[in-house]
Formats: structure tokens, C-alpha cells, sequence
């Protein structure tokens, strides 16, 4: 059974991947209205509430939509900041993988520049921080503490 179990995570963390990267977040019909973008007080990570722009407003709710219940919710501030809060389904192990895929995605959709991608647990606590360097094409990984 174990052997099921973790042939199922490696599918998923694969099918997730590939979902994330081979589409994008922006269709045709974007939204060029330049309503304002409301603070989320309540919220232990306290971030704008989809994005400070159309563009990340949409990365967010395609994320969220297309993860399947892996990802509760999502933010994109100053297009290069991605902020994630898993849900309980993602176990520790499949954490830096969900990132990588994430990473991918965003810089599909944000190109030629540093990225950063937060990860928060359900209860919305930080558990990694990823930064992607555009020159080196490297993501620097940092467990919160």
C-alpha cells in the first residue's frame, strides 16, 4: 500500500507540474479596469488580497483553479512575488516540488526577472521561501524557522 500511496503523490506532484507549465494564467479577455485592490486584515500573512495588478490578479485565481485543492489561496504582489497557502492534502515532502512547478508557471507568465515564491501552511505560516534568480536561472530554497 505504501508503495500505491507514493506512486499517487509522484503523479500528482507530475500532473501538476505539467498542468502549470504548459498553460498560461492570462486568456484572451483580460480585464483592464483599474479598480482598487483591497487589504485582507484578517489573514496571519496579511498580503494584498489576489494581486496589485490585472495580470496578478489573474496568475492568482488561475493558480488556485488549476491546482485541484492543492493550493486554498494565492497572491501576486509587484509581479515578482508568488504567495501560496497549501492545503492539508500537500504533505512536507511534496512541498518543494508543488514550488518548482509554481516556479515554472510564474516565470511563464512574469518573464526576465528575479522571482520570489512564499509557501504557507494551512494555517497560513510561512514554511519556505523560494527565490529564482533570472540570471543564473536557480531557485535559492529557505525553510521558515
Amino acid at each position: 500500500m505504501n508503495i500505491f500511496y507514493q506512486s499517487q503523490k509522484t503523479l500528482l506532484a507530475i500532473a501538476l507540474m505539467l498542468v502549470l507549465t504548459l498553460t498560461t494564467a492570462c486568456g484572451s479577455a483580460s480585464t483592464q479596469s483599474a479598480s482598487p485592490v483591497k487589504l485582507n486584515q484578517s489573514l496571519g500573512y496579511t498580503q494584498l488580497a489576489k494581486g496589485s495588478s490585472a495580470d496578478g490578479q489573474d496568475f492568482s485565481n488561475w493558480v488556485i483553479q488549476t491546482s485541484k485543492g492543492l493550493i486554498k489561496d494565492a497572491y501576486v504582489r509587484d509581479r515578482n512575488k508568488l504567495g501560496v497557502v497549501i492545503s492539508p492534502q500537500v504533505l512536507p515532502t511534496d512541498v518543494k516540488t508543488l514550488t518548482q512547478s509554481l516556479a515554472q508557471g510564474f516565470r511563464h507568465n512574469f518573464p526576465n526577472q528575479d522571482l520570489t515564491i512564499l509557501i504557507y501552511a494551512p494555517d497560513k505560516k510561512l514554511v519556505l521561501t523560494a527565490r529564482y534568480d533570472n540570471q543564473s536561472k536557480q531557485i535559492d530554497y529557505q525553510q521558515a524557522s
